[in-house]
């Protein structure tokens, strides 16, 4: 039976059959998404929504900042744990906390973030002597962090509050129930079989060894708190009435989060959106996009923004060092002060 499966899977592969399909799919979740926004916002006055925003209070605003700010934090430990994961300890912080917060604000704007995200880690780290493979497990691991995360808050949110999913999947509240009951009972499974001995993915150079189960509960964790900070941040920017809870609120905005990821449309826009309208129906619509828009503009613009400038100071920085390494002398006559910086492979200094 598996080897029946692998080889269907092989043959897919071969022409390129998942891939055309993937593409298929994700056109079709957006132009649902499209048409569903459409008939949704239809009478919305654009005025009404400024006004709206206009009407948040400055608390909430600062909140919501101080909440986005402590989700990226959070998500610096994504590449951190990953990058220790595969025995790097050369690697400090400081680029960890760099190669994350560029890679996952320039991966959630452009989309595709598995190819952007990585590209970015990839200048980041092989400076520091990692190569493809190793990036490619830093991603492998910091996204496995980033599913086990979303396992947990859904599995945990929707098993307390099952009628969230339902405004979203529209499928019975037990049933919810039950789905959410056997994903913490898998998380379980998998931490246990984790923990009997190392296991492996891959095969050759590739191979990963997954982290134990202390290792994975600290997985977990990071997720759960980085996906809570970012539910808080959209919490607070919500209207005050009807006052729907926190819980509700974050298993429909992880909810809404996943579908925009799976879409890879830039920022899950259209997708996000559509999720967050249908979730959160009980709320006024101006006053819900109000909030949507002040939370794009502070977990998506505005670290996008600041990736940016910093990726460009980064490059500048290096270019820079890089004429001064090509003219300090060498050889027998080189003097004890012209020890050169560590180059990687691209002859770039570090972070």
């Amino acid at each position: 039976m598996l080897g029946s499966i692998r080889r269907a899977i092989s043959i897919l592969r071969r022409k390129r059959i998942l891939h055309k399909l993937g593409v298929a799919i994700s056109v079709t979740v957006i132009a649902a998404a499209f048409y569903v926004l459409f008939h949704i916002l239809r009478d919305i006055d654009v005025e009404e929504v400024m006004e709206a925003i206009k009407r948040t209070e400055w608390r909430s605003i600062a909140l919501a900042g101080l909440f986005v700010a402590a989700g990226y934090f959070t998500l610096t430990f994504y590449d951190l744990f990953a990058v220790r994961t595969i025995g790097v300890t050369h690697v400090p912080y400081r680029v960890t906390a760099f190669a994350a917060f560029t890679s996952y604000s320039v991966g959630h704007n452009v989309g595709a973030s598995v190819f952007t995200g990585g590209a970015v880690r990839y200048r980041i780290y092989s400076a520091w002597g990692l190569n493809a493979v190793d990036v490619a497990k830093v991603c492998f691991l910091a996204g496995l962090t980033f599913w086990l995360g979303n396992a947990a808050v859904l599995g945990l949110g929707i098993a307390y509050h099952p009628e969230a999913a339902t405004s979203i999947d529209q499928l019975p509240p037990v049933f919810n129930r039950l789905v959410a009951i056997a994903i913490i009972l898998a998380l379980i499974g998998y931490v246990i079989w984790v923990g009997v001995r190392p296991r492996r993915v891959g095969s050759g150079a590739w191979t990963v060894v997954l982290p134990g189960s202390r290792l994975t509960l600290l997985q977990i964790f990071i997720g759960i708190v980085d996906l809570g900070f970012c539910a808080l941040a959209m919490y607070v920017l919500l209207p005050h009435q009807p006052n729907v809870g926190f819980v509700v609120v974050a298993v429909i905005f992880v909810s809404a989060t996943l579908l925009g990821f799976a879409s890879h449309s830039p920022g899950g826009l259209g997708v996000f959106d559509a999720a967050m309208l249908i979730g959160l129906w009980q709320m006024e619509k101006k006053d819900l996009l109000a909030g949507m828009l002040l939370f794009r503009l502070f977990y998506y613009v505005l670290p996008f923004t600041i990736s940016i400038i910093l990726l460009t100071f980064r490059e500048v920085f290096v270019s820079a060092r890089m004429r001064r390494v090509g003219k300090a002398p060498t050889g027998s006559n080189a003097g004890p002060d012209s020890k050169l910086p560590y180059l990687g492979e691209h002859g770039d200094s570090g972070a």
